[in-house]
């Protein structure tokens, strides 16, 4: 690779290789006096001599040596500095495609993206929100580079990167009837279920619950909308089975209150972040993942 900045090192260069102008000039397709004017403006300029003119050619002198090893550390510098380069404009220009379930768009993730993109303007976002299963076909078709799914376990051509475990509990208004109590599923005979059916991910872990608990709720509601069914539990009256992810911004705001099930039988999800095995990412995708698994870890409920 030539140095952009100095034509005359890369003329002094080819000159040092093969101890002739003419072969010089020729490697470098240009004329034996443009090489040779390059070398004796550089001569007069430094104030010496770089080549003793031989009858078999050209021979660098003490100080030719010199400026030659230079050349060449500069060289593998500048190098390096491209790569750099490189990277930089990987943060400064292109575009990051990405998928997050509909229970990832709210203020933690939000915030990140938006300081990300405060960061970087000219990093272009794809933003896909779907069901974790319409995310992961988009994953292994390799249209997105990555995303953040729930259960990626059963999809073997999904490569995950970091998880976390997110309980499922009872969720309910701060002013319900039971919101001072330990709750037991006996306790809440009398209060009306919102039970969460397909496509819900949780919807099978809820069925199962219900099932080996042999309960059977006197009033309930089913929905397969997450977002109507936080709503309708802050009316006070109703309860539900969610994840901690699914009302992790109503809990934090004081607005839902969350009681982890005790049940190990009960298995939490999984939340993870997942690209395609296969995938070149590039750095700034690198980088906003990074920055999206730092958020990861606070659907953990403690």
């Amino acid at each position: 690779m030539s140095l952009p900045f100095s034509r005359f090192s890369e003329y002094f260069l080819m000159v040092a290789k093969t101890g002739n102008l003419r072969k010089a000039a020729d490697q470098l397709f240009i004329s034996v006096s443009a090489v040779h004017r390059q070398i004796a403006l550089a001569e007069e300029q430094l104030g010496v001599q770089l080549f003793e003119r031989m009858p078999t050619g050209l021979k660098m002198t003490l100080a030719g040596e010199l400026l030659y090893a230079d050349l060449l550390k500069w060289q593998k510098e500048f190098q390096q500095t491209r790569v750099r380069f490189d990277e930089i404009q990987g943060l400064q220009r292109g575009t990051i495609k990405f998928g997050l379930i509909t229970a990832l768009n709210q203020d933690l993730i939000v915030e990140e993206i938006n300081q990300f993109q405060q960061e970087y303007p000219w990093i272009t976002l794809e933003i896909v929100i779907d069901t974790s299963d319409a995310i992961t076909q988009k994953i292994t078709a390799l249209d997105l580079d990555f995303g953040i799914v729930l259960d990626p376990s059963e999809h073997r051509q999904l490569s995950v990167l970091s998880f976390v475990e997110v309980p499922l509990g009872f969720a309910y208004s701060p002013q319900h009837a039971l919101a001072n109590t330990t709750i037991s599923l006996s306790q809440t005979q009398e209060t009306r279920h919102l039970i969460g059916i397909a496509p819900l991910v949780i919807a099978d872990r809820v069925a199962s619950f219900y099932k080996k608990r042999d309960f059977v709720p006197q009033y309930k509601t089913y929905c397969s909308d997450i977002n109507l069914m936080t709503n309708l539990l802050k009316r006070q009256t109703d309860i539900a089975i969610l994840s901690y992810l699914d009302v992790y911004t109503a809990h934090k705001k004081g607005k839902l209150l969350f009681s982890p099930l005790k049940d190990q039988a009960i298995r939490p999800l999984v939340l993870a972040l997942c690209t395609a095995p296969k995938r070149q990412l590039s750095r700034a995708a690198q980088l906003l993942m990074q920055r999206l698994l730092t958020q990861l870890e606070t659907y953990q409920y403690d």
